[in-house]
């Protein structure tokens, strides 16, 4: 029986890099050609046997508890039209796994979106995913994690490797040593200077978390801009001997990033049978006039 039965997705953050689009819809409705990105999140964790989702939410967005919930009038126009393919998709997307929301009232950081879904969760292991990180649909990112941790019995942060021109967007935790696949995290650094990392290894947006981060997330002091950062309650399990690092084996596509979000909604086109035939004619012929 899969020991993680809950997640954690934070969706409270207001999402100015995509603005003027997430101006009146959030950052997590915007489509990988057309599914909201939350959705492949959700999915995501669904794969890796989660059965009940725990979404953080703020103000503006109720578009994403609409999205998961049942759509009566729509539902009943696709059934009156005979279109049971669409009503079948749309029925789906409720029936992914069970929902809760709980909200976060003011942005204080991502510990504190954490520290707000604590009753929600209760006194058992969870993942957290963030949004931004979306990886190759065909994978499970969270299943090493889940297996790591499962194999410790402690928490886990999902690493990759990025360029050391790139280690200043990251949380990034000390190398492995020699042969370790999955090795105790000693160091973790929020976005440090490539001169100042302690290795490449980034933390890339999946969590396997014991209960006690909780205790560590309330007992935090605020940081940099009054917000409570979830790297410093890492950085307390780090210490305890508490927390590993496990790499995800699975392609990331950064679509907090508006190049890396380019690049995703072509590659998730071009894997689509409906698409790929007729969308790669079009990028070939389009790279001829570049």
């Amino acid at each position: 029986m899969n020991t993680i039965r809950k997640a954690v997705i934070p969706v409270a953050g207001l999402g100015t890099r995509f603005l003027p689009a997430t101006k009146a819809q959030p950052k997590e409705m915007l489509p990988l050609v057309d599914t909201p990105v939350i959705q492949y999140v959700v999915e995501e964790a669904i794969r890796a046997g989660v059965e009940s989702i725990v979404l953080v939410t703020g103000r503006g967005k109720a578009a994403i508890e609409n999205h998961f919930d049942v759509a009566y009038e729509l539902e009943d126009t696709l059934q009156r039209r005979g279109k049971q393919e669409d009503l079948d998709l749309v029925r789906g997307i409720t029936h992914l796994a069970q929902f809760a929301y709980v909200r976060q009232g003011e942005p204080l950081g991502l510990g504190h979106a954490v520290l707000c879904a604590r009753h929600a969760v209760g006194d058992e292991p969870f993942a957290l995913l963030l949004g931004d990180d979306v990886f190759d649909e065909r994978d499970s990112a969270l299943s090493a994690l889940i297996a790591a941790h499962e194999a410790t019995g402690k928490s886990v942060v999902g690493v990759q490797e990025v360029p050391e021109e790139h280690v200043s967007r990251y949380g990034i935790v000390n190398a492995p040593g020699p042969g370790e696949a999955v090795w105790n995290v000693t160091a973790i650094v929020e976005k440090p200077r490539p001169d100042a990392a302690p290795s490449r290894w980034a933390v890339v947006g999946r969590y396997v978390l014991e209960p006690r981060v909780f205790e560590h997330l309330a007992a935090l002091e605020p940081g940099v801009g009054g917000e409570y950062q979830l790297t410093d309650a890492l950085a307390i399990l780090a210490r305890e001997g508490r927390l590993v690092a496990a790499p995800i084996p699975a392609k990331r596509f950064d679509t907090g990033n508006k190049l890396d979000y380019l690049k995703a909604n072509v590659e998730f086109a071009l894997k689509r049978e409906d698409l790929r035939e007729d969308f790669s004619a079009y990028l070939k012929e389009l790279s001829k006039d570049l």
